[in-house]
């Protein structure tokens, strides 16, 4: 199996490539990243497929719209059509097609589509990892500034009196999202990696709110 992730990763990391567009929370080292989680959770899943998982995790954004595009929830399914297509020309396991187009449909917070395979577990998983800890955090405010959103509600960040609105305010998109990523992960080794990593997004909150406050242990 070494043998044909060797040779096939290059070749999936070229056609990703090529589809990457300006978006840097979505880039190649986005895919890279991905790819690396998978295959922390696959070494506590043996029986998985690899070559499924590793083509799902470079091709799942071959179609990537804005967080704001009303037709977003739908990428997946396109991304999915797409590497199906791509991937049979490149003469990739035919019997394996089912498993990558699968995965890729169904890795989307958006689409709100269930994985049923381990497969597809692992790189929902996987995915949504990237989306927390010190890379999560700066994908966070990157995604928010080409959205044209505040850092944080000026009176009430906490939205103690309000209503959370993270297309407006980076901050709260902590609460309303990434908080909820743990328990939406599929695999045990999924739940605890990205458990620690919202760790780094609740402390980063609470000192940011700590500093704009004015909080006087801060010089």
């Amino acid at each position: 199996m070494n043998t044909l992730l060797h040779h096939w990763r290059p070749r999936l990391t070229a056609l990703a490539a090529a589809a990457t567009g300006a978006d840097g929370a979505h880039d190649i080292d986005h895919l890279h990243r991905v790819w690396r989680n998978a295959a922390i959770l696959l070494d506590e899943h043996a029986g998985a497929d690899a070559l499924v998982v590793l083509a799902a995790c470079y091709l799942h954004d071959l179609v990537n719209l804005p967080k704001n595009d009303p037709q977003r929830h739908l990428a997946s399914r396109q991304a999915a059509r797409l590497a199906q297509t791509r991937l049979a020309a490149l003469d990739f396991p035919v019997e394996k097609l089912a498993g990558v187009v699968h995965a890729i449909e169904t890795h989307s917070f958006s689409a709100a589509l269930k994985p049923e395979t381990l497969e597809a577990q692992i790189v929902q998983d996987a995915d949504r990892i990237d989306a927390l800890g010190a890379v999560g955090l700066a994908r966070l405010f990157y995604t928010a500034g080409r959205m044209g959103g505040a850092l944080a509600h000026a009176d009430d960040p906490m939205a103690l009196h309000r209503e959370l609105d993270d297309r407006a305010y980076a901050l709260d998109h902590i609460e309303t999202k990434l908080a909820r990523l743990p328990a939406s992960m599929q695999t045990a080794a999924g739940r605890r990696l990205a458990q620690a990593r919202l760790r780094l997004l609740t402390d980063f909150r609470d000192s940011f709110i700590s500093e704009s406050a004015g909080d006087p242990a801060i010089p």
